[in-house]
């Protein structure tokens, strides 16, 4: 069919988006249970499942539309075929790793004390707030300050050179003019 196609532009969305929950579940399945990040990760799983299963759906339902006027939408029973297996492959993919998350007991963030609660949560961010990631921003902006001060460097340098060829050519118009001074006096 047509790279166009609106099932194929958004089958193509759904799939980027599976492919970015596999990683994020490969993540989920390397930390320890008892990790917040894994709480967190488990949350944010499940979010993309309920979403990529939403999504999945309204395709079957465009599916099934195009199924009942195939030649308005130029489409044949093949390729009506080949759009429910996919669809129906990746609700059964998404519905494992639903269930693979749902079945792993989690650390719940919610429970216990306020205290507690946010000691937790700010010792998420602190995970989340790596070293290398500060690093990078600070040799970023280490590097954009150097790039700056080169640049004005460079400025200053640029204004001098034209303070100094303007001085010189001052200079030649005060000589043209004792020059053109002399010659009125010669002529009269």
């Amino acid at each position: 069919m047509s790279a166009s196609d609106p099932f194929y532009l958004v089958k193509e969305e759904i799939q980027d988006t599976v492919t970015k929950l596999q990683t994020t579940l490969d993540r989920w399945e390397k930390l320890p249970v008892s990790s917040t990040e894994r709480t967190v990760l488990s949350r944010e799983i499940l979010s993309t499942c309920e979403s990529i299963e939403w999504q999945v759906d309204e395709l079957d339902k465009a599916t099934g539309v195009a199924e009942r006027d195939p030649a308005r939408f130029s489409v044949d029973a093949a390729e009506i075929e080949r759009r429910k297996r996919w669809t129906s492959s990746t609700r059964t993919q998404v519905h494992s790793v639903t269930g693979k998350v749902q079945s792993t007991p989690v650390r719940n963030i919610g429970t216990g004390t306020g205290a507690t609660n946010r000691r937790e949560l700010m010792r998420l961010d602190d995970q989340f707030q790596q070293t290398p990631v500060r690093t990078d921003h600070d040799s970023y902006i280490s590097n954009e300050s150097d790039r700056q001060e080169l640049l004005l460097r460079e400025q200053d340098d640029d204004l001098d050179e034209l303070s100094a060829s303007l001085g010189r050519i001052g200079h030649v118009g005060l000589l043209i003019d004792e020059d053109v001074g002399f010659q009125v006096f010669v002529i009269v």
